[in-house]
């Protein structure tokens, strides 16, 4: 039972319409493991053994004919996407309780499709950190060492697909918050351009600058498993004024080596460990080795667009939550603490300051995307370190100190350009924890980005945590 939930969703899928494996047994299968492995892991937000098995004897009985690519699959979804039944409370006490009547656009495709939706994971309140805790469900803990953080905001999304509790599932991602994880716990994940993938329904919702951070992303153990969850799910909302008239599409292997990489190991400000290092220069040389042509290269543009993150993620995002939060201080988390005092810690930011700035991005933007012009597809580290334990905020690497939002600045500029980044397992720290790297592409080109990410995935990719495996 153990092998069989941590076999990629392909294979999971394979099973099930061959006949091997039956709905109702992979979802056994699963709650096996669950019930092995939650208690020391702390995954879900919403979770009930008794409905899963009501809802895979439906799902058994309906004809193979009538059948979605996803049927049978076990899946589960962050407590920020609007999951219609199940608890979506985003973290807080101030939702405490809330369960939405409609599902998320996403997470209706999803169930078209017919997968089996296991429950909610946890997430940080309002999503706000590099880690999951709160005060609703707790702490979520890393399956390859649980004195350590999963990250977040996905962080229950990323340990419950490492530790083989769920097959493949759903986060969202506005600095990092589906890449941060992957690479934390060991799996792959994709933050799409906004709008491709399909974000109406996500709880705050994707709107004003988060219209451009922010996007519902598909994570996996493979990235066959985050292609085919983006490929079934992706396309346009026509209710999205964000959401391009792009569908899924196919790229060949010569279009995709057609496409130079260039690589950078650090951004020249921040250092990263020797392992990320070792890490990023690996899969150049797997990319290599496959007929890419991967050369050094490091954008100009980087600490423009990080800036830029830090004022519409950290100051915008603190402005969207006052109204909710008037009152109700004493409800909030520590860690939505530190995000206010993290974002009060900077100068205000006027009328005329968020004018500029939204001008600004635009600029920026276009200069990035100009620079990209001689390298559509770049690799480099997720983040300067790999998972940490819950409540550090300081590292030392090289003899410098590294603070909490620069350890993971590399992550932010794809969202400031709403360009598609991929995570990828490729190392492992001296402790043995797992660092991933990371591929990003033009907006738009989510499929070079998958496409490149898949070549590195073969070369290295997903190892079950040793408490995974029985």
């Amino acid at each position: 039972m153990t092998q069989l939930v941590l076999e990629s969703a392909v294979r999971q899928l394979e099973l099930l319409r061959s006949g091997e494996v039956s709905i109702r047994a992979l979802a056994e299968a699963h709650l096996h493991q669950i019930d092995r492995l939650n208690p020391a892991l702390n995954v879900f937000a919403d979770f009930d053994a008794d409905r899963i098995r009501v809802d895979a004897a439906r799902l058994e009985a309906i004809p193979l004919e009538a059948r979605g690519p996803l049927h049978g699959l076990p899946v589960t979804v962050k407590s920020s996407i609007a999951t219609a039944g199940f608890k979506c409370e985003i973290g807080s006490l101030i939702r405490k309780g809330e369960i939405p009547e409609e599902d998320a656009v996403v997470v209706s495709r999803l169930r078209a499709a017919g997968a089996l939706i296991l429950g909610t994971t946890n997430c940080p309140e309002f999503l706000m950190a590099y880690e999951t805790a709160n005060l609703l469900h707790g702490a979520t803990h890393n399956p390859w060492d649980i004195t350590r953080s999963p990250g977040g905001s996905s962080g229950g999304e990323s340990a419950a697909i490492a530790a083989g509790l769920s097959a493949g599932g759903l986060g969202s991602d506005s600095g990092g918050s589906v890449r941060v994880p992957a690479h934390f716990t060991g799996i792959c994940a994709l933050k799409p351009t906004p709008g491709r993938f399909p974000g109406r329904g996500h709880l705050p919702p994707c709107i004003g600058p988060f219209a451009i951070l922010g996007a519902i992303g598909p994570m996996a153990r493979t990235i066959a498993d985050v292609s085919l969850l983006f490929q079934t799910l992706g396309g346009q909302d026509h209710e999205d004024p964000s959401s391009p008239p792009i569908h899924p599409r196919k790229v060949s292997a010569e279009a995709l080596r057609s496409n130079a990489i260039g690589y950078f190991e650090d951004d020249g400000l921040v250092p990263v460990t020797p392992e990320t290092r070792a890490a990023v220069q690996s899969a150049a040389a797997a990319l290599s080795d496959a007929g890419f042509r991967v050369e050094p290269f490091r954008p100009r543009s980087l600490e423009p667009l990080r800036l830029l993150w830090d004022k519409f993620f950290v100051q915008c995002g603190a402005m969207f939550y006052a109204p909710e939060i008037h009152g109700r201080e004493h409800l909030l988390s520590p860690i939505f603490r530190e995000f206010l005092e993290i974002a009060e810690s900077r100068p205000k930011l006027s009328t005329t300051g968020l004018l500029n700035a939204w001008a600004e991005l635009d600029l920026v933007r276009s200069q990035m995307l100009a620079e990209m012009a001689a390298f559509p597809v770049l690799l480099c580290p997720v983040a300067s370190i790999p998972a940490f334990r819950p409540g550090e905020r300081s590292w030392t690497i090289d003899d410098r100190a590294v603070g909490y939002l620069d350890a993971v600045r590399h992550t932010q500029w794809f969202n400031t350009l709403g360009a598609p980044a991929a995570v990828v397992p490729v190392g492992r720290s001296p402790e043995g924890l797992p660092i991933g790297v990371q591929i990003a592409a033009r907006p738009y080109e989510d499929e070079v980005a998958l496409g490149v990410s898949a070549v590195v995935d073969a070369a290295f990719g997903y190892r079950p945590p040793p408490m995974a495996q029985e």
